[in-house]
């Protein structure tokens, strides 16, 4: 028998302790959620990226209610950016979840489909996307689809 341990690195930090863009993002991805078309659920997410070229893409979920044919945010704001610009690497991603009046406390985390898409797009552009995941009480940066998608179909060259 062979045992194998996975471990996951997230950065904790309150967002007075984030930098100018990482704060961009996270109010981009905040406004986004108003946006969310989330009748069923009222579940309501925001994402945005940054590119390489410095352009930020925004997107939300958007659900249907022949279930399961609606999309979350993540993959909304990821397959744009894909078709937008094609040659231009993904940098960050930030995502907010907006429900009962207010922004969760914790931070969400992409849904399996969603962590799939962000490692093929590590994959596509070889270079591994910051995600940033926004909570009322504290955000997680993590360095890389791989601390939270350990056993995926890829994997990115290091």
């Amino acid at each position: 028998m062979k045992n194998v341990i996975f471990s996951t690195k997230i950065l904790i930090f309150s967002y007075n302790e984030l930098d100018l863009i990482d704060k961009k993002l996270i109010n981009i991805s905040k406004n986004a959620c108003f946006a969310a078309y989330a009748p069923y659920s009222q579940f309501k997410v925001g994402a945005s990226i940054l590119l390489a070229n410095n352009e930020i893409i925004v997107g939300n979920n958007q659900e249907n209610v022949a279930f399961p044919s609606g999309l979350c945010a993540e993959r909304v704001t990821l397959f744009y950016a894909n078709s937008q610009y094609p040659d231009q690497a993904i940098k960050s991603l930030a995502i907010a979840a907006y429900t009962q009046g207010d922004f969760t406390e914790r931070p969400i985390s992409p849904c399996g489909a969603c962590r799939q898409v962000i490692l093929e797009a590590e994959m596509r552009y070889k270079s591994p996307i910051r995600i940033l995941l926004y909570g009322k009480t504290e955000i997680y940066i993590i360095e890389g689809i791989n601390n939270l998608l350990p056993l995926a179909f890829g994997s990115i060259e290091k």
